[in-house]
């Protein structure tokens, strides 16, 4: 056993130096960040151009002159009670006369967006809309009773309600789910970005045959174990890398933040008291638990399948299938995240390979710590019966020379070695 643990730390050890002794670490570390810059000018650009599309668009409403002014005001009493992202778009009131152009006409102008007009007297109006039901020409009937309502009642004194605020002592349940959800995504990205080294590894090594090298010196085991073991260390390295740089700049950035401008804001307050269910430093250290459990199940997998192919084009054929799967697991794991206690979450809790995500989701929503010691042994039982099937396809892919599934085979090198042997002790008769 000794001498086992030995060639596999010895094995775990090289493809750990291989991997981040080498210039293009860097790059592999700084990943994360070109793909979240990419994605900021991706999203700066589609809400640039949902903001030209907003503004270009507008409702028309064409009543009499007497009651411009009256409609004008109840747009701007309407519009300041609600929200920037529920507001109508621009309204466009303009005089009823003979010079007046036809609805239709102006419903049809090219060079903006009309989703709906009002003509007509207030009490009875007629309503043109782009879209039959749209929340536009709601709006504009409701800006005509207002009017009317107004001018029913009477002059009204302004009211000056007194607003209070108040603290529920908690997140609220869709901060949580969110925070569950973006679990879920951390360690997708994470599982597929490091997992998916273990095929490039095993493609470059097969290619220039140092897989048999290490074959003929130390038993596969210790071969398979290693490298997943070295892997493992490179993703370790890879989340207290941006860690340290993610606690560094929450850092950096509480101390360049005055207090008081936060206690203002009001909603930025708010939002960096968000927490997860379970409690922040319990969550983080569960989903690291979860994230090592998810990463062994995947690559235990990518190094027993990818074992089986001769050939580069063969290795990422076959890796091609598990990327899916877990793209699919992703997709259950986030609609489990997305509704906590239902049977969808319980059924991705136990499934075994979405069970870490899932499981990291519902430490968001749930504040039991007990439930998660389970689900780690669950997922362990599951990992150890993975790895045991990768050890043996990835014994029979190691030692056998084609890119058949010899799951049960004798390898073809020993029956070659074997064939030679007796053929060697055969041919001093033939002489």
């Amino acid at each position: 056993m000794n001498a086992f643990l030995k060639n596999m730390l010895v094995i775990a050890r090289r493809d750990f130096l291989a991997i981040v002794a080498t210039p293009t670490f860097l790059l592999f570390l700084l990943a994360p960040l070109f793909m979240v810059g990419m994605g900021a000018v991706g999203g700066l650009g589609a809400s640039q151009l949902a903001d030209s599309a907003r503004g270009k668009g507008r409702i028309v409403a064409i009543v009499d002159p007497a009651d411009v002014e009256a409609l004008r005001q109840a747009d701007a009493r309407l519009r300041g009670a609600l929200s920037g992202g529920e507001r109508p778009v621009m309204l466009d009131v303009r005089a009823a006369g003979p010079d007046a152009p036809d609805p239709l006409v102006i419903a049809r102008e090219k060079g903006s967006d009309t989703y709906a007009v009002l003509s007509g007297p207030l009490e009875s109006p007629r309503i043109i809309e782009r879209n039959e039901g749209s929340s536009s020409g709601r709006y504009l009937a409701l800006l005509a009773a207002d009017v009317l309502r107004d001018r029913a009642a009477g002059p009204v004194a302004p009211v000056e309600p007194r607003f209070e605020a108040i603290t529920s002592g908690g997140t609220s349940i869709a901060a949580q789910q969110s925070l569950g959800f973006g679990a879920v995504f951390a360690i997708f990205l994470m599982t597929l970005l490091l997992a998916g080294q273990t095929v490039s590894s095993m493609a470059e090594e097969k290619g220039n045959k140092v897989i048999e090298i290490l074959a003929a010196a130390v038993p596969l085991e210790s071969v398979f174990l290693g490298k997943l073991l070295g892997m493992l260390g490179v993703a370790i390295l890879f989340i207290a890398f941006w860690s340290v740089i993610a606690v560094g700049g929450g850092f950096v950035a509480a101390t360049q933040i005055d207090p008081a401008a936060i206690a203002a804001a009001g909603k930025p307050a708010a939002a960096l008291a968000v927490a997860p269910a379970s409690g922040w430093g319990f969550f983080f250290g569960i989903s690291i638990c979860y994230f090592v459990m998810a990463f062994l199940l995947l690559g235990a997998v990518f190094l027993g399948i990818g074992a089986q192919a001769s050939t580069v084009r063969e290795i990422q054929m076959l890796s091609l299938p598990i990327t899916i799967f877990q793209v699919g697991m992703f997709s259950l794991s986030a609609a489990a995240a997305s509704a906590p206690g239902s049977d969808l979450a319980r059924f991705a809790q136990i499934f075994p390979f979405s069970s870490p995500f899932a499981m990291a989701a519902r430490a968001a929503t749930d504040g039991a710590h007990g439930i998660h010691p389970l689900a780690l042994g669950w997922q362990a039982i599951w990992v150890a019966a993975v790895v045991y099937l990768s050890v043996r396809l990835f014994r029979a892919g190691v030692l056998s020379s084609g890119s058949g599934w010899k799951f049960w085979k004798k390898a073809r090198p020993v029956a070659a070695a074997a064939a030679a042997a007796s053929a060697a002790a055969e041919s001093p008769s033939t002489h």
